[in-house]
């Protein structure tokens, strides 16, 4: 279904036009003067406006004109009863997708509206692949982000709903468009919706969409992010911080397959896949009484863990020479390559801001350095590198795989806490954890909290 303008003075043909079009299953508005149109376009979205030319007043090639200097890049088929090769030569300057001559056969008419929504779709899915080329690649080479892989092919083809967890900045929307781009819905739209970046009085509006005039401000009807993507996929990012009475909205919405604008009067069917990611412990919030329990159980079907940077160091050299390679051909920057020095610096860093930390790293050290990037370029970008795990010494080299875990875990921590001065907030957020989370590993650990805070002189 497309959402279509006819711009007529003659009533007859406009309501010829709008019933040849309902019943084709699109949606028609009709304007009976060029200016009348012009505020149509300006209040509402349209994907196509087909215009007469000969009108009182303004004229239809003076409303292509006046819409191409406003910006408003609409496709435009003009038709006419006193159509002439000058005419058509100049709608086609002014950018119209084609000139139909009256009378109108209906079927000619259906078959370029198809032709036009077509090429429409086919030139916004180009621009999205030119973005998408690079931007969305997933880089692993280890074992950890395999197996996730493996469950992203799993998973994609279904229409289960996914719950990625992670924490801040190992890639849950990349892991997002990936389940979209491997399912049956990846020629349909990706959207995406970060609840912890809306303000909650406007997070209805973002999701549902508003009528013109609901509230101060609403100068036109906005399509919420559930219309946006309707027949793809909605990625509902941090959907832990999503405030308790939009939950309840949201589950509505995710049991019915309806939404209501606000404003609206009528239930709009939407068919939309949610995924939704969080970095916090849901589970925690459920019996704090921070998130819905039936909620929880709709959209916590099948959960996706993705692993933090520190456990897939393997995958570093990679991501390093992908990010490198992007950000030199963004900026047009000759490529520098990376000492084998360097990567095994970064390789002992604890990356608190997982990989999109390490593409801002990327990014400093292509500029720091002169020519090839070696450790020393590292200290400079990284000047908390003599922070990580050092105060042991080298890494503990005997005992079991869990035990020197524990041990390497234990000195993340301690060098954390020494850097923000035993502020458990601050470390808690570095080390990407809930605070409570900390404490218990402190005590798991054996960290005496009370003993740093006293330091050596009590």
């Amino acid at each position: 279904m497309a959402r279509l303008l006819i711009v007529d003075d003659d009533t007859n043909t406009l309501a010829s036009l709008a019933r040849a079009f309902r019943l084709a299953g699109h949606e028609a508005t009709v304007a009976d003067s060029a200016p009348r149109a012009l505020e149509l376009v300006k209040s509402q979205t349209f994907d196509l406006m087909l215009s007469d030319v000969v009108m009182p007043g303004t004229d239809g090639l003076s409303l292509l004109e006046e819409l191409r200097n406003a910006g408003i890049a609409l496709p435009v088929v003009m038709i006419s009863g006193q159509a002439n090769i000058e005419m058509a030569v100049r709608a086609t300057r002014l950018g119209a997708f084609d000139f139909l001559e009256k009378p109108l056969s209906t079927d000619k008419l259906l078959l370029t509206v198809d032709n036009v929504l077509k090429l429409k779709r086919l030139e916004e899915e180009n621009r999205e692949l030119r973005q998408r080329v690079g931007k969305y690649e997933i880089v692993h080479a280890g074992e950890a982000m395999k197996r996730v892989m493996a469950q992203v092919d799993r998973v994609a083809a279904s229409e289960t709903r996914v719950c990625i967890l992670g924490e801040t900045g190992t890639g849950k929307e990349l892991i997002a468009r990936a389940l979209h781009e491997r399912s049956a819905r990846r020629g349909n739209p990706f959207v995406t919706l970060n609840c912890a970046a809306v303000p909650a009085e406007l997070i209805e509006s973002e999701l549902f969409g508003h009528e013109k005039g609901s509230f101060t401000g609403a100068t036109a009807r906005h399509l919420g992010r559930f219309e946006q993507a309707n027949r793809g996929t909605l990625f509902l990012d941090e959907i832990g911080d999503m405030p308790l009475v939009m939950q309840a909205k949201l589950l509505r919405v995710l049991e019915e397959g309806q939404v209501e604008r606000v404003g609206g009067d009528r239930p709009i069917a939407v068919n939309v896949r949610v995924i939704v990611a969080t970095h916090r412990n849901l589970d925690e919030l459920v019996s704090k009484g921070a998130f819905r329990q039936d909620l929880y159980h709709r959209i916590y079907v099948y959960p996706l863990l993705l692993p933090a940077l520190r456990d897939r160091i393997g995958d570093l050299p990679a991501l390093i020479q992908h990010f490198a390679a992007q950000i030199s051909a963004q900026n047009g920057w000759r490529p520098k390559p990376f000492c084998p020095d360097a990567i095994e610096a970064l390789q002992r860093y604890a990356w608190p801001g997982n990989v999109r930390e390490l593409r801002n790293v990327v990014e400093r050290l292509l500029l720091l350095a002169e020519g090839p990037v070696d450790a020393q370029a590292v200290q400079l970008a990284l000047p908390g590198l003599s922070y990580t795990p050092s105060l042991g010494g080298a890494p503990r080299s005997q005992g079991t795989l869990a035990e020197r875990a524990e041990a390497f875990e234990r000195e993340v921590i301690l060098t954390e806490l020494k850097r923000h001065n035993q502020r458990m907030t601050d470390t808690a957020k570095a080390l990407g954890l809930e605070r409570s989370h900390l404490y218990k590993k402190c005590q798991a650990l054996g960290i005496d909290l009370h003993a740093l805070r006293k330091g050596p002189d009590g």
